[in-house]
């Protein structure tokens, strides 16, 4: 399968799963309220997964996504709530606090993987267990609440019909992909994923893309931290917390190598699709929530097999073409 066929595959079975859930649901699937509701959730959830993806690209990872969205959002309520603030300045400063606190925790991991070498996956555990530490001690397994209406805009507001989270979404999706697609540091990225110690010896700094990785990662975290807790009107350390599977599940259906150094965000952003329409879908067929979690990890599965069984197959077609000595 050609990679530039990948993204066209994906649409198919987009367009393949609308069919069955629209047969299945006599329709209610293209009821306006229901298409409203998928525009509103999904933003959140792609711009986590877009989070993933480019720690992903570079052959890393990153378990803490949920973790630092939960603590950014929470600290940004903590302000947001300050009946002290004027609603400007509380929206203004929560913000601020909410992004810087998840562009700090993304260079948290950044500077353990990048300088001290530690794994991925190991570093962004351990920051996991950290960040939701401190959210539970921060509210005590409660919600933080009481934001200026104003606010609300951002996670249930409309611009024109289109709500407010999608476009922040295709905004950061159309920049992230002119970042890693079209500029030098996306080109050093790919780089970085798909060979570090050539990447090293052709003079390129690969602790900076790294940290720089996280970070981005993390900023990423902060704007989905923001939408939901503007959707939610409330900040609590558990929000989100079923999107740390489904974003390693997009990222990988959405053709990105786990083992980094390739993948596309327009695969990604399908991938978000397909993935938050299985979801819709069992809801309007009334079925309960922990069938979607299977279905993901079964797609999840499947996927990484494909995967597998392909680069084997292309192994042994490359040995096969060399020959045998005659």
């Amino acid at each position: 399968m050609k990679k530039t066929n990948e993204v066209y595959i994906l649409l198919g079975v987009l367009g393949l799963i609308i069919a069955v859930f629209a047969i299945l649901s006599g329709g209610a699937l293209f009821d306006g309220g229901v298409i409203q509701t998928f525009a509103f959730q999904f933003p959140e959830f792609g711009l986590l997964t877009l989070g993933m993806m480019i720690a992903i690209l570079t052959g890393g990872i990153n378990m803490s996504l949920v973790s630092t969205a939960a603590l950014s959002g929470i600290l940004g309520a903590m302000v947001l709530s300050n009946p002290a603030l004027e609603p400007a300045q509380a929206i203004t400063l929560g913000i601020v606090v909410c992004m810087v606190s998840a562009a700090a925790m993304g260079a948290l991991n950044g500077a353990i993987i990048s300088f001290l070498n530690v794994p991925p996956m190991l570093v962004t555990i351990g920051t996991m267990t950290l960040f939701e530490g401190i959210s539970l001690n921060l509210t005590e397994g409660g919600a933080i609440s009481g934001f200026p209406e104003e606010f609300f805009t951002i996670g249930t507001g409309s611009v024109l019909g289109i709500p407010v989270p999608l476009l922040f979404f295709v905004i950061v999706a159309v920049a992230l992909f002119f970042l890693l697609e079209k500029t030098v540091w996306g080109e050093k990225v790919y780089m970085v994923g798909s060979n570090p110690k050539v990447t090293r010896y052709s003079g390129i700094n690969n602790k900076a893309v790294l940290f720089g990785v996280y970070i981005l990662s993390g900023l990423l975290c902060g704007l989905a931290a923001i939408i939901m807790i503007s959707r939610y009107n409330s900040a609590k350390v558990d929000y989100g917390a079923s999107y740390l599977l489904q974003t390693v599940a997009a990222v990988v259906l959405g053709g990105t190598s786990i083992s980094g150094g390739y993948g596309k965000v327009a695969g990604t952003v399908v991938a978000v699709l397909i993935i938050q329409l299985i979801t819709t879908g069992f809801n309007i067929l009334g079925v309960n929530k922990l069938y979607t979690d299977i279905c993901v990890g079964v797609v999840l599965i499947a996927v990484l097999a494909a995967n597998t069984l392909k680069g084997a197959s292309k192994k042994k077609i490359s040995f096969s073409k060399k020959g045998n000595p005659a």
